[in-house]
């Protein structure tokens, strides 16, 4: 059988010509798994970029709902401090004022009226919407003064008499019930987040002769305080309009009406380096964090003018006696203000105790009139400003929890006088008749012990300072060439004894106690024992004229409410 020979070259071309008939069918093959693989990654990438938009999605979701928490929390915590804030005020209005001010037991339930306002222990419902807060007290107090200052409960620290008048040789005793005090609280909430209040408070310490508007506004009856508030609570704001505590004033907590931190003494006139005026004003407070507010007002303005020998020349005009026809009192003098005074704080409790960083702006006006001599010769007028300012601040420690307060203030500054309890001048005048702002400071410090429930023991040194200022005379304050020889001679002539004040420091201390608490009211009792020392300017003979006043009170209260 016949079978053919093939060359010995053939197999391996064979086996090329098979490999290059498969070399297109792999090339298919690559190029469709590139293309699929390149679609795979496409489609990687789109869900890709579709999960980050459901992340950015529901981190969107998640950052709303945070806020909403957020915003949800400090509404709550809004209400809560308002509700506190109502109830505090409700609970001062009770009670009274400062001097064992704690409210009594009360027998009376919370009351819910509209939008959630609550009538606390103590607070009675007017309606459906409105609730009424009673307080005050009524008082018999006793005041025994060596020398005599010919007063009642308030004390004239700058009216120490020397030694050359007959009333540093005597002594003065008098009981008074003219610190009795009527007070009200109406708060009602407009909406869930409005809330308004109206207060009043009066008493019966002024005459109408006396009255004026430079520290208390003492017009008969005596307005102690009377304003409105408007609380905003969704935003933190707070508006006051009215008489009230100036806000220089040191407050117990926050920037709170009704919480101002007042010596507890039963003299009236408190204690020398107390910063506080009670005049109208309107006042704006912002609750920037949970324990830190911030408030500004503008309260209404008035100087206080060096006493005798301080003379204005005639043709300066610094202040002008009360227009009857106008309803201002015509037995005294109102300065020339242009402006208000305006004062600012920043008040901070970080956890222990409570901090104010507090300022103070005034603005002081005179007249110098034309000189009438002839038409050639005549000067024109001219009218004269100034600024005063003060800077201060305060701190109050509760050294031991519900045992011991300690207390600090300050303010420094010039033409601050009217801002202290010793009522110093603000300012005096130059040789030519325009302003002088007298510098000064004002200190206070002072401790209160809660030795028991219903028992609080107190304690007060307080430091005022006038420094010289103006002409080198009687139209300047504290010149040296004021005769003083006469300061310390009975009888001698005014004209030998033309002391003007320097420094008033004293030290105070006292105690309330609750002889009755329950549900017919209270009944406390109370005593206060001060020395107080008054020192004048050296004089022309190098003579520093001093004297001092020890002054004892005691007081039985009622606290019907």
């Amino acid at each position: 059988m016949f079978r053919p020979t093939l060359p010995s070259a053939w197999p391996g071309a064979l086996v090329l010509a098979a490999g290059l008939a498969a070399v297109p069918a792999r090339a298919q093959n690559v190029a469709e798994m590139a293309a699929r693989m390149d679609a795979m990654q496409r489609q990687m990438q789109a869900m890709q970029q579709e999960l980050a938009a459901l992340r950015r999605q529901a981190g969107s979701q998640r950052s709303a709902l945070a806020g909403e928490t957020r915003a949800r929390r400090a509404l709550s915590h809004e209400q809560a401090r308002l509700a506190a804030r109502t109830e505090r005020q409700q609970q001062v209005a009770q009670a009274g004022g400062p001097g064992g001010a704690r409210p009594g037991a009360s027998e009376h339930t919370p009351v819910i009226l509209a939008n959630d306002l609550v009538c606390n222990a103590g607070s009675y419902a007017l309606g459906p919407a409105i609730c009424f807060t009673p307080g005050g007290f009524v008082e018999l107090a006793g005041v025994f003064r060596n020398p005599n200052l010919a007063s009642d409960l308030a004390t004239d620290f700058n009216g120490i008499p020397f030694r050359n008048s007959p009333q540093a040789r005597e002594s003065e005793f008098r009981f008074s019930a003219r610190q009795s005090r009527l007070s009200g609280l109406f708060t009602a909430k407009v909406e869930p987040t409005l809330q308004i209040s109206g207060y009043y408070e009066i008493d019966f310490l002024a005459a109408g002769t006396t009255s004026n508007s430079r520290e208390s506004n003492s017009y008969v009856p005596r307005v102690r305080q009377i304003f409105a508030t408007v609380d905003a609570l969704d935003s933190g704001w707070h508006v006051l309009a009215g008489q009230a505590w100036s806000l220089i004033t040191t407050d117990l907590s926050g920037i709170t009406p009704l919480k101002e931190q007042v010596p507890l003494t039963i003299d009236a006139q408190y204690v020398p380096g107390f910063n506080w005026t009670r005049n109208p004003q309107v006042r704006v407070v912002k609750d920037l964090a949970p324990g830190l507010w911030a408030g500004l007002s503008a309260e209404s303005p008035q100087s206080v003018l060096p006493p005798s020998p301080f003379a204005a020349p005639g043709l300066v005009n610094v202040n002008n006696t009360g227009d009857g026809a106008g309803l201002l009192n015509t037995a005294t003098t109102y300065s020339n203000n242009s402006a208000p005074d305006i004062v600012g704080k920043l008040a901070v409790e970080p956890g222990f105790g409570h901090y104010e960083v507090k300022g103070l702006v005034r603005v002081f006006d005179d007249r110098l009139s034309a000189t009438n001599i002839t038409a050639a010769t005549r000067l024109p007028g001219r009218s004269d400003s100034a600024l005063g300012y003060g800077i201060g601040g305060a701190a109050t420690l509760p050294v031991i929890d519900k045992g011991l307060d300690i207390q600090v203030s300050g303010l420094v500054g010039q033409g601050i006088g009217r801002y202290g309890s010793a009522q110093l001048p603000d300012f005096a005048l130059k040789a030519d008749g325009s302003i002088a702002p007298i510098p000064a400071f004002q200190l206070l410090t002072g401790a209160v012990a809660h030795i028991q429930p219903g028992t609080d023991v107190y304690l007060y040194a307080g430091w005022e300072h006038a420094s010289r200022a103006g002409a080198r005379n009687a139209t300047g304050y504290g010149a040296p060439t004021l005769v003083v020889t006469g300061c310390a001679v009975e009888g001698a002539a005014s004209g030998t004894c033309q002391a003007e004040s320097r420094d008033i420091r004293q030290i105070t201390g006292g105690f309330w106690h609750d002889l009755y608490k329950g549900p017919y009211g209270r009944l406390v009792a109370g005593a206060q024992a001060s020395y107080t020392e008054r020192d004048a300017f050296r004089g022309a003979a190098g003579i520093q004229p001093s004297t001092h006043l020890v002054t004892g009170l005691a007081s039985l209260r009622y606290y019907p409410f």
